[in-house]
């Protein structure tokens, strides 16, 4: 399966206010189903995170945790991703188990 990336302002509305969310400190995931047969991901890093480097780390390590989960994902879902305070200090092996704990609730995993 391939991903691509949310780029649309409408996007990241549309999954907000009508897609599933699950919440961990670290991380929060939004998502929906799609319609494509592809997986679509966008990633959200608030300058309250901090400074351009911590924000640009956040959303790297979010991106690895990303590429090793994805292959384990059933179907094609549209999937927002927003780091949170404690995303700085982690691994991606950390948010990749976090978000395999998100997804195992959410029963989108193979």
């Amino acid at each position: 399966m391939s991903t691509v990336t949310l780029n649309r302002n409408c996007d990241f509305r549309r999954l907000y206010y009508r897609g599933r969310s699950y919440t961990n400190p670290a991380l929060v995931v939004y998502f929906k189903k799609s319609g494509a047969g592809i997986c679509r991901i966008g990633i959200t890093v608030s300058k309250k995170i901090g400074c351009a480097v911590e924000r640009n780390r956040c959303k790297r390590i979010i991106r690895a945790a990303w590429r090793s989960v994805e292959p384990k994902i059933k179907g094609s879902y549209d999937i927002v991703f927003v780091a949170r305070t404690k995303t700085k200090y982690l691994k991606s092996t950390d948010i990749q188990e976090i978000m395999l704990d998100m997804f195992n609730q959410a029963g989108i995993l193979k």
